[in-house]
């Protein structure tokens, strides 16, 4: 297992130590008896069979119930060796009821990334984690996916890689319901690409100011805020909602370095600006000059 020790305090939040993980994974299992069943409220509970006859099967749940369901509905249990796997294609029983587990397992122990196949999955914490931080960042530097754990910015780190190796065109697609983070997933790939295309260069500090002040990897960073205030708004799911969709491109040089970007909105939702359902908003800019909350904007 590698050293976490360069991730700072992220380390927990991102891998367990080898003792956890063993506290965790060295418990008695029978592969024939647990399984998942249904359940209305949890979606799937742990189980145990303890008869099975003509395509149905009678188990006994972990909140003591008993229940006699179809054998077809019973989802095979992963050995405890898979408990918070960071990869869910690596289970040997890849069903919903495990991807479900393995995610709020991990979750429960703060890990908002995993891995599922090409896929990075994100759970929202709805709190701050110290998962972006620079020192963050210079650990995701140059490593390959499997040599570190789950994160947004090992694929953007593999991604700005492969297109300085294979020198083609890089896209990474962030998709979710609202509020699951794709705004704020977004702009650590930003962040993440303005950071290592200037990391480590010699004269970064002495880097020319562009016409309007600041680096260009400043530049870049600091629009989220002035695309965020005409396109976002409070709904009742989510108090910064991205009310448009949105295309980056980033453009980098001949030696990875970052060289513009530039953005295609489309399908805003502009039916927004004079009619809003109860309880939601206009785009901030405009709720905060009519609500008079910021006087300075008028």
């Amino acid at each position: 297992m590698m050293d976490m020790s360069e991730f700072g305090e992220a380390a927990p939040f991102l891998r367990k130590s080898e003792k956890e993980l063993m506290k965790a994974q060295t418990v008695a299992f029978d592969g024939k008896k647990k399984c998942w069943v249904p359940d209305e409220k949890k979606a799937y509970v742990e189980a145990e069979i303890t008869e099975s006859s003509d395509g149905k099967v009678t188990v006994q749940t972990t909140d003591g119930r008993t229940m006699t369901i179809k054998e077809d509905d019973v989802q095979s249990m992963n050995p405890p060796k898979f408990d918070m796997i960071e990869d869910m294609a690596m289970l040997t029983h890849l069903n919903e009821a495990s991807v479900l587990y393995n995610l709020r397992k991990r979750y429960s122990n703060w890990m908002i990334y995993t891995y599922s196949g090409l896929f990075c999955v994100t759970i929202n914490p709805y709190k701050w984690l110290p998962v972006y931080k620079s020192e963050v960042v210079a650990a995701y530097k140059g490593k390959r996916r499997s040599e570190a754990p789950p994160h947004i910015f090992s694929i953007a780190d593999n991604a700005y890689h492969d297109m300085l190796r294979n020198r083609e065109n890089q896209s990474m697609l962030i998709t979710g319901e609202s509020g699951a983070g794709k705004t704020v997933n977004t702009k650590r790939v930003i962040q993440y690409f303005a950071t290592v295309a200037a990391l480590g260069e010699p004269g970064k500090k002495n880097q020319p100011a562009t016409k309007t002040g600041g680096t260009l990897e400043d530049q870049i960073i600091q629009a989220n805020p002035a695309l965020e205030a005409f396109g976002n708004a409070k709904t009742l799911r989510n108090d910064n909602s991205s009310r448009f969709g949105k295309f980056i491109r980033i453009h980098f040089g001949t030696t990875g370095k970052l060289s513009s970007a530039d953005i295609e909105i489309y399908l805003l939702e502009k039916s927004r600006v004079i009619f809003q359902q109860p309880g939601e908003r206009d785009y901030h800019i405009f709720y905060q000059i009519l609500s008079g909350k910021k006087p300075e904007l008028l």
